[in-house]
């Protein structure tokens, strides 16, 4: 993320650590976290290296999110090209992603966090459309989405495969940069 660190009332927003990846094991690989993950478990070593290749990557503004010093989750927010004809600007959209320890669930932080991500993105990195995803079950982040102001753009019918569950149902969110300023921004 450039080594930005945003603040919110409770939270901080910083680039992720290699010492951050062990705690983000110890809640990443949990049951109730990896049913609503489509890569459900990670080994140790490939999560470093995938961290790492993000520090790098200017596109990836992801960040660890800590209360109190404690890594509580993380916000990927990685800058995409949309769709369009020659000549069209480039990196103008992001697809916007998020993990929480179910421990510090039901508190608002994951809505805070994602909340200070998306203004960051619109604000201060130019994008003009953040895109999300989720399983149409996953009910807290189909909160955090439409608390966000994101709007659902697609309900894929049966589109998404579940380990457990088999196909489900996916659903696709999105905002605009004018509408967050018109109508969402704190």
């Amino acid at each position: 993320m450039e080594s930005t660190t945003l603040r919110t009332e409770r939270l901080e927003l910083r680039p992720v650590r290699d010492e951050d990846v062990d705690r983000i094991l110890e809640y990443r690989n949990l049951p109730e976290v990896t049913r609503w993950l489509i890569r459900t478990e990670v080994e140790p070593v490939s999560l470093r290296a995938a961290w790492r290749r993000a520090a790098e990557d200017p596109n990836d503004h992801s960040a660890a999110v800590t209360l109190d010093g404690v890594v509580i989750g993380t916000v990927s927010l990685d800058l995409v090209d949309g769709m369009g004809q020659p000549g069209m600007p480039l990196r103008t959209e992001a697809e916007l992603g998020y993990i929480f320890d179910p421990a510090y669930g039901g508190q608002g932080y994951a809505t805070e966090a994602v909340t200070a991500m998306v203004g960051h993105a619109f604000d201060r990195l130019g994008v003009r459309r953040i895109t999300a995803g989720c399983f149409a079950d996953n009910l807290a982040s189909v909160s955090i989405l439409e608390k966000v102001g994101m709007r659902r753009e697609q309900h894929g019918v049966g589109d998404s495969w579940h380990a457990e569950l088999g196909w489900v149902d996916g659903y696709t969110y999105a905002l605009l940069a004018k509408t967050w300023r018109r109508e969402i921004a704190p």
